[in-house]
Order: C-alpha cells, then structure tokens, then sequence
C-alpha cells in the first residue's frame, strides 16, 4: 500500500516515519510512505507563496487552489496506481474503525495536509477528495491527523503485526464496534491488585465467557451509545 502525504511541513514526519511497527512495515515493502512539500508547486519560485487572504474578508490565509491542484495532479501521475484522494479538515465525516477498515483495502491513499484556515473551496470543487475528520476539534494543521490515519490503516495490512489476530479484538475492530475487555500481564499481583483468577485458570470457555462479560460492561460504563438495546451487541469470543 503506498500513501502520498500533501504537506507544507514534510519534515515533520521524519520521527514517526522511523519507528515502531511502521518503520518495520516500511522496510519490509508493506507500505510505501512518500511526502510531497506544497512549495515545490509554487508559481512564485523564490518566495514559494502558496497561500493567500479570503476574498470578503475575514481572519488567516487559505491555500490557493491553482498550488494545491497543480501538486495533486502531479503527485498522481507519479505513480500508475490512481489514488484514492483525502482531504483533512475538521468539517469532514468522522474518522472511525469502519473508515480505516475500508481505506486499508486501497492500494493508495493521498491525504492532503491542510494548514491555516484551509483549503480554497475550489480544491474540493475540483478534486472531489473525500474530506474526512479525526474529531470534533481543531489542529494547527493537518499532518498530526495524517499520521492517526497511516496508524489505523497500517496495522490492518497483512504482515505488519507480529499477532494477526491482534486487530481483530482491538475496540471497535470486530463487527459489534464495541470496547475491549481488560487485559493483564506479569506480576499477578501489584500493590495489593491482582490478576483475576479466571485468566489464570486455563479453562478457555471461562475465559471467553469472562471477556465477553467485561466487553459488555466497559461498553456499558463507557460508551453505552454503543450498545444495540435488543442484544447488546457482544459476539463472543473464542468460536
């Protein structure tokens, strides 16, 4: 899978592209990173200006349409594959597990990396890219958004997690969308908290039972909104 990531700042990818499992996947050929600096598409070569005031008035500086278009296009014909266009923009549909789910079936992804007051409508007018949100908030721009989704996406490909089956129970990853049970390692005992026994047992049907038990009830506790009232929701675990 390859991602183009449209940026003013492509430096600050340089720390998260090097670690963990997608420093891994990418050095195993699984995903394929290339970021793409929007000055380089500049018509006013020496100030590599790409932004400018709103027509009407009103605070910040918005990217023009003519830079932004010019560098998509390119960006997309580098590369035989079509891309699959994202814009980032708080005003777009909520990024979910579902989204991440779909976007790791594209073989490429190009996420266009708002900054200021964002982009001239004209790029959404133009480009049709699906405009997408991590939350209800605002960021300075939008690379720390870019790297939410690479992260959500990437641990999906085949090959990237040691445990193939470790996406599969993650919150909202299985097809009830609810949270996941608790989880416990060495010591079995800490300041007085131990380990439930039933995690100890062996017994793996106990064990099913007891998680799926504990889904239900953090998904009660902490996000009921969740929960289908008829049946809850829960598959179970260990089928």
């Amino acid at each position: 899978m390859r991602f183009d990531i449209v940026t003013l700042f492509p430096a600050i990818f340089d720390g998260y592209l090097t670690q963990s499992l997608l420093e891994k996947a990418i050095q195993k050929d699984l995903v394929e990173i290339q970021r793409h600096d929007l000055r380089d598409w500049a018509a006013d070569t020496p100030h590599r200006k790409v932004d400018d005031r709103p027509f009407g008035g009103g605070p910040g500086m918005l990217l023009q349409v003519d830079v932004t278009v010019r560098c998509v296009e390119d960006v997309e014909r580098s590369c035989p594959t079509p891309a699959r266009k994202v814009l980032l923009t708080p005003q777009g549909r909520r990024f979910d597990q579902p989204m991440a789910e779909d976007l790791a079936g594209s073989p490429r992804v190009m996420l266009l990396c708002g900054r200021y007051e964002g982009f001239d409508q004209r790029v959404v007018d133009l480009l049709q890219p699906e405009e997408i949100s991590i939350g209800d908030f605002v960021l300075n721009g939008g690379e720390v958004a870019a790297m939410t989704i690479i992260d959500s996406v990437v641990r999906l490909l085949p090959g990237v997690l040691g445990d193939e089956n470790s996406s599969v129970d993650d919150s909202f990853s299985r097809g009830n969308r609810l949270l996941e049970f608790p989880q416990y390692t060495r010591p079995r005992e800490f300041r007085g908290l131990p380990v439930p026994e039933v995690l100890l047992s062996g017994n793996h049907q106990a064990i099913a039972r007891w998680r799926n038990e504990q889904t239900r009830l953090r998904t009660e506790q902490r996000r009921a909104d969740l929960l289908d009232p008829e049946n809850n929701n829960v598959e179970p675990f260990g089928n």
